[in-house]
């Protein structure tokens, strides 16, 4: 037996920032004859909070684990590995995390062999490793965004040593092509284009839990695309921290917007991308979401805050005025586009001057949809060492005040649709029930559809007949 050396998280290594090249690494994943039999006659359960980049990695997790023989479970209580692929964005993720994990304590209790693991942006935060190694003993592996090719050896370890097992970099980070993936959807995909982000918001832990801003090669993200139409999938969403940054770190002069355009040539149905910071959205990417049919006219650009002096302290590097520009460029050259944002309220400091600029830029976007929060402090960031002087009271309400005109233009956007026909992707039954299907419009919309059980994975023309303010109806448009 070798004793398993752990190797921890830290801060400080997290935030350095250097000029060394990113290594694209394909030969990583390991998976030999004894760790493919791991996981025989034994069932796995993955649990995923988070953003679509957790999604998205957890699509991998799960076939890294098929390819170790696990079988997938869709009841934790009969399952042998529970992993939970964590979130560090919001106290609230946080919350969830350590809720479910003394769930699976006293599951843990009654079953002793069970294998747990937890990964993701959590697990690279150096305060939650030490509680978890204080207070959580019983847990087998905790691993890091940076190395998940790594989880069958690590498993391995667990089970051989009887110990816990933390092996999480602190690290700029490389790109890991060539691993599996067990895709949830069978019509759309995720497509990483790039990972980890320089930003440094101030407010924001990504930074520090995903890396440095590293792209991938265009060929290995037009192959991965081709693949997918191949096997028949109509819709792929290019993920980044922030996409528009796309090529920065790259030799070969491939911007976002030429590869937007590229992965476009490739005649998929449907192309989105997530997620854009306003500072780096250029004229050029306008003109290929408005050039080409494919490039689904749906734009995700938070805002944050209409204050400049909020924007300026959560380090964003735009203005109000600048952001206003933006959007009003896009609605011009793209008449059809839905936009939507994320809006934090209750900074520090925040004053009721600050949160009427953010509502002023709310009635002047009409936004179709927004992604909305009470600040959160992120240990280690710049804004959690900021004095507060906001009442949780206050932000509570400034929240409300906020969602009623998020609401109020959804709603507006929503029922303009009223009878037109718009393409929807049917992706499967409805939550609604009577026989109804389910899908998206090309702006990103909720439809629930009356049509047919063949229609499931193909763009069908529907007729909107009601709106709500988060969804709508309609019928299959025959002809």
């Amino acid at each position: 037996m070798i004793k398993h050396i752990s190797i921890k998280p830290s801060y400080l290594e997290a935030k350095k920032r250097t000029n060394s090249k990113v290594k694209i690494l394909t030969d990583e994943y390991i998976m030999n004859n004894e760790l493919s039999k791991i996981g025989t006659n034994k069932k796995y359960y993955v649990i995923t909070y988070g953003c679509q980049a957790n999604e998205r990695d957890s699509e991998t997790i799960r076939a890294i684990l098929e390819d170790m023989s696990f079988t997938r479970s869709n009841n934790m209580e009969e399952s042998d590995l529970i992993l939970l692929n964590t979130c560090a964005i919001r106290e609230n993720a946080h919350n969830k995390v350590f809720g479910m994990l003394g769930r699976i304590k006293h599951l843990k209790e009654s079953k002793p062999n069970i294998i747990t693991c937890l990964c993701g942006c959590m697990a690279q935060e150096e305060s939650v490793v030490n509680e978890i190694e204080s207070k959580y003993k019983w847990i087998d592996v905790i691993f890091g965004t940076h190395n998940i090719q790594n989880l069958p050896l690590l498993i391995s370890d667990a089970i051989n040593n009887n110990e816990l097992i933390i092996e999480v970099f602190s690290k700029e980070g490389d790109v890991v092509e060539n691993l599996p993936v067990k895709r949830e959807n069978k019509y759309k995909a995720y497509v990483n284009i790039m990972y980890g982000c320089d930003k440094f918001c101030t407010y924001c832990i990504v930074p520090y839990t995903r890396g440095k801003q590293r792209s991938r090669k265009v060929e290995d993200i037009l192959c991965e695309v081709n693949k997918l139409i191949k096997d028949g999938y109509k819709e792929v969403t290019l993920l980044g921290q922030n996409v528009n940054a796309y090529g920065k770190d790259l030799d070969d002069n491939i911007t976002f917007d030429k590869l937007l355009e590229e992965v476009a040539k490739t005649n998929i149905e449907r192309v989105r991308f997530v997620t854009s910071h306003p500072w780096d959205f250029t004229d050029k990417m306008i003109d290929i979401i408005r050039d080409y049919p494919n490039v689904m006219p749906y734009i995700h650009l938070p805002l944050q805050s209409g204050s400049n002096k909020i924007l300026k302290l959560m380090g964003r590097r735009y203005t109000k005025e600048e952001y206003l520009n933006l959007a009003n460029k896009i609605k011009k050259e793209i008449p059809n586009a839905s936009l939507t944002t994320d809006i934090i309220v209750g900074f520090p400091n925040e004053t009721e001057d600050d949160f009427k600029e953010t509502l002023d830029v709310v009635e002047k976007c009409k936004y179709d949809s927004a992604f909305t929060f009470i600040y959160s402090p992120r240990e280690n960031t710049p804004a959690s060492k900021m004095e507060d002087s906001i009442s949780q009271k206050e932000k509570q309400k400034r929240l409300q005040r906020l969602n009623e005109v998020v609401n109020k233009y959804a709603l507006i956007n929503n029922e303009k649709l009223v009878e037109t026909i718009v393409p929807v992707l049917i992706e499967g039954k409805s939550e609604k029930g009577n026989d109804l299907y389910s899908g998206y419009t090309d702006t990103m919309k909720l439809v629930n559809v009356k049509c047919d059980e063949s229609d499931i994975g193909n763009i069908i023309n529907v007729k909107i007949t009601d709106a709500k303010t988060w969804s709508l109806n309609g019928e299959k448009v025959n002809g």
